[in-house]
């Protein structure tokens, strides 16, 4: 088959997966309100709107929103224009959300934003802020992979086809020489698509014997007896690369652009808590993951967890285009146009106001 109609194929595949996402779990889950974040006495509805909806992933690496909602951050900044918060399992349904209206903004990583943007040519979405760089970890089992090179012939997990991970792994691995079918997994190493939630299962059942994962999974495998044998971030110049962007609705950013300066100016706010204060930050985004899972992450997985992940407000755009190289070299993208994906002027509006540098949009900015 040309390469051609290989790509074409590849990317129909990715199309599919926010569909098939949808029927397993949904537009998201309401996250629980336990009064963490009331709306204040006197406050006034910002644009005259009610609700903002908003969603992120029970994910680490999504820990601006979790200490920001935890901490009530967003909904000062909202004032009487009340959160509505929705946690996601997967980026292709948090985009199928994002697309139909059931969220307004949310936090997501690089490769569901880049396929969101493309397939719909650059008209439902714009990528408004950064949020985290790095959180990626390959874990092994240390009795049947010693080093890098005894990864081909084995089993390594990534979340999900096509998904930031996914990427990289096919990215390292064809930098390793070795050939894999993207739509499969197969080849020199066979690459398992399995959920977050249920990997550090199979890794202990034995029917896996790595996984490329985010936090909290990486650490969880670790904990599980895993050996942490390659950190992500040394493959990128400053051991810096986006994990988690902010994303919009184009057509609510045109309609309320102080709701969205509210959202970024409470992201900002947020970024600078958690850097000023890490231990009490990791704890804050630990209390809202036990409300929403039932179930609080051991200090033993937390704490390594915690460390790996730098919050920034700058979105890191130089390596969103690189990873979106990535998926076309590996075959799960055509070549995409990205000009325009970003639109940072709100939020170089509040770094501004903050006293703070701007971000650059590594000239993918709107224009």
């Amino acid at each position: 088959m040309p390469a051609s109609s290989a790509l074409r194929r590849s990317l129909a595949a990715i199309a599919a997966l926010p569909l098939l996402t949808l029927a397993a779990c949904g537009y998201g889950s309401e996250a629980k309100d336990d009064g963490a974040a009331k709306v204040a006495a006197g406050a006034k509805k910002i644009d005259g709107l009610d609700t903002v909806k908003i969603g992120y992933f029970g994910n680490l690496t999504h820990g601006t929103a979790l200490v920001g909602m935890e901490k009530g951050f967003f909904q000062k900044e909202l004032g009487a224009t009340e959160v509505e918060p929705a946690v996601f399992n997967a980026g292709p349904s948090e985009i199928e959300a994002l697309n139909s209206g059931s969220i307004d903004i949310g936090w997501i990583g690089p490769s569901p934003a880049i396929n969101g943007y493309t397939k719909s040519a650059g008209k439902n979405l714009r990528i408004i802020g950064g949020s985290a760089s790095g959180g990626v970890k390959l874990v092994v089992n240390p009795d049947k992979i010693k080093s890098l090179k005894d990864v081909k012939g084995k089993r390594i997990a990534t979340p999900q086809l096509g998904n930031t991970q996914d990427v990289a792994f096919l990215n390292w691995a064809a930098e390793q020489g070795w050939k894999v079918d993207p739509q499969s997994g197969k080849g020199d190493v066979t690459v398992v698509r399995s959920d977050n939630k249920v990997t550090p299962d199979a890794f202990k059942a034995g029917s896996i014997d790595g996984a490329w994962v985010p936090e909290p999974t990486a650490s969880k495998l670790v904990a599980e007896g895993g050996k942490e044998l390659l950190d992500e971030a040394t493959l990128w110049p400053d051991k810096k690369f986006v994990i988690t962007n902010i994303i919009v609705r184009q057509e609510f950013l045109q309609k309320h652009p102080k709701v969205v300066e509210a959202v970024l100016k409470a992201s900002v706010t947020t970024n600078k808590w958690i850097n000023a204060n890490p231990d009490a930050a990791k704890e804050a985004a630990n209390k809202l993951l036990e409300k929403e899972t039932g179930k609080a992450l051991p200090a033993e997985v937390l704490d390594p967890a915690w460390k790996s992940i730098r919050f920034t407000d700058d979105p890191l755009a130089s390596t969103l285009n690189t990873e979106a190289e990535h998926a076309v070299k590996a075959g799960l993208l055509e070549k995409p146009d990205l000009k325009g994906i970003y639109d940072l002027a709100p939020l170089n509006k509040v770094l501004k106001a903050e006293g703070e540098p701007t971000v650059d949009d590594a000239g993918l900015g709107v224009k």
